[in-house]
């Protein structure tokens, strides 16, 4: 069984969850722990010769130690590149939180060190008409590592993120300042983040010319959540 299990988080789409999730992975596996990477629902899937394929849950299986098959990673591939309710509506299926839950418990089983499970989106992304991805994170009952994309507006984002986290009655255990783009004012933005949050910074990732897992990981730890 994963010994330690982290929800990640986006304060919103397109913040690096994903490059975030497997530098993380590859941090890990850097001070010798075992480590698996999840992405539950994934829209915007590929036609392959295996089946639909996320570029996202690929880089995770491929950030990640343990040998899983594809489905095992991503169960639920949808092809539209929409919202996962949207994507899953269009292709007639429906999304649940407990259904998700029941696949990350199975891998939860596997024998590692540390394991990740990606969100898509935010944390209030719509799963169904009653239920958001933050249900799978509360079902699991998962502390939750959020990645914080830095650009104007962040601050705001940040901290309804994780006041939603915690009131929805989970623990953050960390987050990662993600640079996307230059930023004004940076160092005072994240001056206030780390005050206001209140929970340990795992990371600062600057604006990279290549974007690999490899990489990013020389700017995170994991050290601080597996410790604490």
């Amino acid at each position: 069984m994963a010994k330690h299990t982290f929800f990640i988080a986006g304060t919103d789409t397109d913040v690096g969850k994903t490059v975030v999730t497997a530098g993380l992975l590859e941090a890990a596996n850097k001070i010798g722990l075992s480590t698996i990477g999840m992405k539950p629902v994934a829209a915007g899937c590929q036609q392959t010769e295996a089946g639909l394929r996320n570029e996202d849950a690929l880089l995770l299986q491929k950030a990640m130690s343990v040998n899983l098959p594809y489905e095992q990673i991503n169960p639920v591939a949808l092809e539209p590149a929409i919202a996962p309710h949207i994507a899953a509506d269009q292709v007639g299926k429906r999304l649940l939180a407990s259904q998700l839950a029941g696949y990350c418990r199975g891998v939860m089983m596997q024998p590692a060190d540390i394991m990740l499970i990606e969100g898509a989106g935010g944390w209030r992304v719509p799963l169904n008409r009653s239920e958001t991805l933050a249900g799978l994170a509360k079902e699991l009952q998962l502390p939750v590592i959020l990645v914080v994309g830095m650009k104007l507006g962040c601050i705001n984002h940040a901290l309804l993120t994780v006041e939603a986290i915690r009131r929805d009655g989970l623990m953050m255990a960390g987050w990662v300042a993600n640079q996307c783009h230059e930023m004004d004012c940076y160092d005072e933005n994240l001056a206030t983040l780390k005050e206001l949050i209140g929970a340990p910074c795992l990371g600062e990732i600057p604006v990279l010319e290549e974007v690999t897992s490899a990489v990013v990981a020389n700017y995170l730890s994991v050290d601080l959540v597996i410790n604490r």
